[in-house]
């Protein structure tokens, strides 16, 4: 009952985003598109930076930033400006960690993002590479990466665990949004079966690492 339950809840948070996307592309999202083609380099690098500020300050959403990246740049732009905001800041995110400690992430974030980030860091995740590439593939990758910086992983690990989580996670969503908006039903499907199949990993590495902690 348990599982079922979840299941149902992702079926009905994947329903709500596509329903969203539609919803933006029917009614208001042809002009718009208009703008930002006009605006050339600026609409990418914009997005980019904003996509950026949540991934710094995790207690902003930033999934609707890769569906707006996908619905208004096409999948091919709007993938490869989330992924290198996610690449890029993520790493800001570590070596502030990293560098700095737990005090000065504290005020950056705010007390409730800590304590989420802090619950990751009692996991010692850092000697587990694929647990670690799994988790950096759920919205938590944020958290996590303030965690992994904290809890002294070396960088040589983060980073290509974090380059592998991005090019898969970061496609689903973009590609939702580039589906709906272009609609791709081909690209769509793929989407949702990726944001099933990512998912079943990440309740397999909650499983691994419930067994970790005992």
């Amino acid at each position: 009952m348990k599982k079922f339950r979840r299941f149902l809840s992702i079926t009905f948070i994947v329903g709500l985003i596509i329903l969203l996307v539609a919803l933006i592309q029917t009614y208001g999202i042809g002009p718009l598109r208009d703008a930002v083609e006009e605006m050339g380099f600026w609409a990418p690098f914009g997005i980019l930076m904003l996509r950026g500020i949540s991934v710094i300050l995790p207690a902003l959403p930033s999934s609707v930033y890769s569906l707006l990246a996908g619905s208004l740049l096409g999948f091919k732009t709007g993938y490869v400006t989330i992924v290198l905001s996610d690449l890029i800041f993520c790493q800001m995110a570590f070596f502030i960690a990293r560098k700095f400690g737990r005090e000065p992430v504290r005020r950056l974030v705010g007390v409730k993002a800590m304590k989420r980030i802090e619950g990751f860091n009692q996991n010692q995740l850092e000697g587990n590479f694929f647990l670690m590439t799994g988790l950096l593939m759920t919205g938590l990758f944020d958290f996590l990466s303030y965690a992994l910086g904290i809890g002294g992983t070396r960088w040589r690990l983060f980073t290509p665990a974090l380059i592998i989580s991005l090019l898969i996670s970061d496609s689903i969503i973009v590609a939702v949004g580039a589906g709906v908006s272009q609609g791709a039903g081909l690209m769509l499907g793929a989407a949702l079966l990726g944001m099933f199949a990512l998912a079943t990993i990440t309740g397999f590495n909650k499983n691994k690492r419930s067994s970790i902690i005992e």
